[in-house]
């Protein structure tokens, strides 16, 4: 292989991707490192779970399975592997790997990365009492593993793209102040991260797609300069265009400047061009040093929670959620400290199917005594049955509550943590904080060129024009949109301010709106703060993830110049 190209391929983008993919990326064509990425926001609380009930876990137990084969088919090819899979206990999951290794006749080097657990000095740190407090550490603990010699690194908490960014700086040899080359392989580490998402998965022009039944994963071959291109192994499904890289790109980014612990980067001068059949270059990136503070993953059990979904059938749907809503909760004698009722009119008018005649009606109910969101709560919902509405079903049965967590985020600085990498020979090098800090600012908003006099508008769904991508962060969510052609970009920028993003989406009414343009990717994102309530694990929207929010965008009706319509030049 090329010692001026690192081909890193990632083989997890979540705790519960597919599990053959680290032998599909082995040997599915050439590479030097793969990386796995199986923690989230979510995924931290259910490892503390995990932890809760045995201390001995609190790690990702899929990747040491996928390692019973795949950690001989790595050495056999020389590959190296940097997962974040230690989640809550590196130490552990890296003690595990060393057994497998030798129960199966392996002579295999496993490092792993620690510091960023700060759960024993929480209260210290002013975090109160939470289930788990991680901070997001940097790449150079892999950088010091890998110099080891170590062939597996394990890590706990790091940012996503550090994943990649270790290697790349190992195998370069960069220092902590090549900010260009260290954002480069940010924004390479961020493509890659999520899996097929760049490789045509979650695509908002998913129908051009040739074949999704089986998207191969992809690879970063990155190069000494920083710049890249976003690839996969021949012969697998999906595909890699300028379209799936810049989707990927927006995903769960709060603005121009992506903060990180070893260089922030700017996603305003990234630039992005199709190199090939599944082929996409990226360049021009740029870094400046990074914010004084680390981010800090807080997980708090936040209480319990139960619900019970009514089935609203035919005419008079609104009467019918009225009655059901008065009739439950004069019977919740212990009542729970929220009830929260949605009533979804997914029905439609002389439906031609009992389906499509009905609405849902869910009830929700949270408190910290799970007696309160138990039995008392989905049985009462059943008792119900032959005295209320006409039509009364329910889609599940009467059950017990189940606790629920809530994520924030905290603050320290670099210097308050022991970041340390966990040598092969057992031996700990402690990893500095960055040499150099600045404290982020707002980009001012570039000017994009009006779109002048375009004719005629028609009616027509956004997404006939825009593509978007949407994540959660925390409470909050982003939406990223990108046109394919200048015309429709200067559009897109004129019309859709934040202002207007509010009327399309009246669930963001009363929420701080924030707006990026990005020039660079013909993109604009969002950042609508709060709307995710308090994060994902309490489930307290239709969508807790805001996957869909930005679907939901694009299938809103605006007046669209006519000229703009059905225009799909490549960039």
């Amino acid at each position: 292989m090329s010692n001026d190209i690192l081909r890193v391929g990632n083989a997890s983008g979540f705790y519960g991707d597919r599990f053959a993919a680290v032998r599909e990326m082995l040997t599915g064509g050439e590479l030097d490192v793969l990386t796995g990425d199986y923690l989230a926001e979510l995924t931290m609380l259910i490892l503390g779970r995990d932890r809760l009930k045995d201390p001995s876990l609190g790690y990702a137990k899929t990747f040491l399975r996928q390692m019973e084969e795949g950690l001989g088919l790595a050495l056999e090819r020389g590959v190296k592997i940097v997962v974040n899979a230690g989640g809550l206990n590196p130490a552990g999951l890296a003690a595990k790997l060393r057994d497998l290794a030798e129960r199966l006749g392996l002579d295999a080097k496993i490092a792993h990365v620690q510091g960023d657990d700060l759960l024993d000095r929480a209260a210290e740190l002013g975090f109160g009492s939470p289930a788990a407090a991680n901070a997001y550490l940097g790449a150079f603990g892999i950088v010091a593993g890998l110099d080891a010699g170590a062939d597996v690194v394990v890590t706990g908490r790091i940012t996503d793209a550090s994943l990649v960014v270790g290697p790349a700086a190992w195998r370069f040899g960069w220092s902590r102040t090549d900010y260009d080359r260290l954002a480069g392989a940010v924004v390479a580490g961020h493509l890659i991260e999520c899996g097929t998402q760049v490789t045509g998965g979650n695509y908002a022009f998913f129908q051009e797609i040739a074949d999704l039944g089986h998207a191969g994963f992809p690879i970063a071959e990155i190069r000494a300069d920083g710049s890249s291109v976003i690839t996969k192994h021949p012969g697998t499904g999906g595909a890699v265009s300028v379209g799936t890289v810049t989707a990927q790109l927006l995903y769960e980014i709060q603005g121009a400047r992506y903060a990180g612990p070893d260089v922030t980067t700017r996603l305003d001068t990234a630039a992005l061009s199709q190199d090939g059949p599944d082929r996409v270059l990226v360049s021009g990136v740029r870094g400046e040093a990074p914010p004084p503070d680390l981010k800090v993953s807080l997980n708090t059990i936040g209480g319990f929670r139960n619900e019970m979904t009514f089935i609203l059938t035919g005419l008079d749907v609104e009467a019918k959620a009225a009655l059901a809503q008065s009739q439950l909760e004069p019977l919740l004698v212990k009542r729970p400290a929220e009830v929260v009722w949605n009533l979804a009119r997914v029905d439609r008018p002389d439906a031609p199917t009992q389906q499509q005649a009905s609405a849902l009606l869910q009830c929700v109910v949270r408190d910290m005594d799970p007696d309160k969101v138990g039995r008392q709560f989905s049985s009462a919902a059943v008792e119900l049955a032959l005295a209320s509405y006409p039509g009364f079903a329910l889609t599940t049965p009467p059950g017990n509550g189940s606790p629920y967590g809530v994520f924030t985020a905290g603050f320290v600085p670099q210097s308050a943590l022991a970041h340390e990498a966990v040598l092969p020979d057992g031996s700990t090098v402690p990893i500095p904080p960055a040499p150099q800090t600045q404290a982020l600012a707002e980009v001012p908003e570039p000017a994009v060129a009006g779109p002048g006099d375009l004719g005629a508008v028609r009616r027509a769904p956004l997404g006939a024009l825009a593509g978007a991508r949407s994540g959660d962060k925390g409470g909050s969510a982003n939406i990223g949109l990108w046109a394919r052609t200048d015309e429709q970009y200067s559009w897109l920028v004129a019309q859709l301010t934040s202002d207007k993003l509010v009327e399309l989406l009246p669930e963001a009414a009363g929420l701080v709106v924030r707006r990026t343009v990005l020039p660079n990717l013909r993109a604009v994102n969002f950042v609508i703060e709060g709307i995710l309530g308090r994060g994902v694990a309490e489930q307290a929207r239709f969508d807790p993830q805001a996957k869909g929010l930005g679907e939901w965008l694009r299938s809103r009706e605006l007046d669209i110049p006519a000229s703009l319509l059905g225009t799909e030049e490549p960039r």
